[in-house]
């Protein structure tokens, strides 16, 4: 994948054509070529390879298998605190939910319903709740686990644009996050009910949970959904909940009165896999 295709603006490309591309380029065993794609890669992005549990870039046979690449044990140690955070990357906005509006950037909100897909009864339950918005940039690890312990109910997949998710996209498209193809993961937990949104963009291949494996493709333009209210599925915090095959942003939902933030989160400030994210309200 040339730097020029990387940035080539998404209007001078047929829809998904970008993304179509990027996903068969990541999924190709090419031997030498894919070595040489990685190491690219990890000098374009400055990715510490010495974090991976195979930091030897010539073991890995697809740029898929490199990227989703997992942690060696111990290096995100998951803190003692109600909330911990579930990804590497950096914070875009949190806070409080605004009745329904979650604030994305300077001029821009976007509403919990149209987060969810639609489901006015699903995002009702987080009025005046809190959300987080956390980039994960092409350096990050791209694996995401749970911030909390949780029973999975329900999973919804909604189409959508495939919009770049950087910080400068996220401050010039209005309701990007809503707007956007997205996995929406819905759980029961000890302190009400918790969403986790996987966003996809622009060269997001696709989008994976560990219970049901590649949600997209097919991306069939309709919306799907998927009840594990009679199942069993409990994840414990800091367990993986899924993964993205190139990189983009979580949203989390959580109910009102059940979340404090770490005070050293600050807007555009780093985080890491397992440190604390909050806890409940004292």
């Amino acid at each position: 994948m040339s730097d020029r295709l990387a940035v080539l603006p998404q209007y001078l490309l047929p829809k998904g054509a970008l993304t179509n591309f990027a996903g068969r380029v990541a999924g190709a065993k090419g031997g030498s070529m894919t070595t040489r794609l990685i190491r690219w890669f990890v000098g374009r992005y400055n990715v510490n390879m010495d974090e991976a549990l195979d930091s030897d870039i010539t073991h890995y046979t697809s740029f898929n298998d490199f990227f989703t690449r997992a942690l060696r044990p111990g290096v995100r140690p998951i803190a003692q605190a109600d909330y911990v955070c579930p990804v590497d990357g950096r914070i875009s906005q949190f806070g409080a939910i605004d009745k329904d509006q979650i604030f994305q950037a300077k001029g821009h909100h976007f509403s919990t319903t149209a987060l969810v897909g639609g489901d006015a009864a699903l995002a009702a339950q987080f009025e005046h709740g809190s959300f987080a918005n956390l980039y994960l940039s092409p350096r990050d690890y791209h694996r995401i686990h749970m911030p909390c312990d949780g029973r999975l109910t329900r999973m919804i997949y909604v189409p959508g644009e495939l919009f770049s998710v950087n910080p400068t996209t996220a401050r010039g498209i209005p309701g990007l996050f809503a707007r956007n193809e997205r996995v929406v993961c819905v759980f029961d937990t000890a302190n009400g009910p918790f969403v986790m949104t996987l966003v996809g963009a622009t060269i997001v291949g696709s989008m994976a949970t560990v219970w049901h494996g590649v949600v997209n493709p097919p991306r069939s333009g309709q919306v799907r959904d998927w009840s594990y209210a009679n199942d069993n599925i409990v994840l414990k915090k800091g367990e993986e909940l899924g993964r993205f095959l190139l990189g983009s942003t979580v949203v989390m939902l959580f109910p009102k009165d059940t979340l404090q933030f770490n005070p050293a989160w600050q807007p555009a400030g780093p985080v890491q896999l397992g440190e604390v994210m909050g806890n409940l309200p004292k």
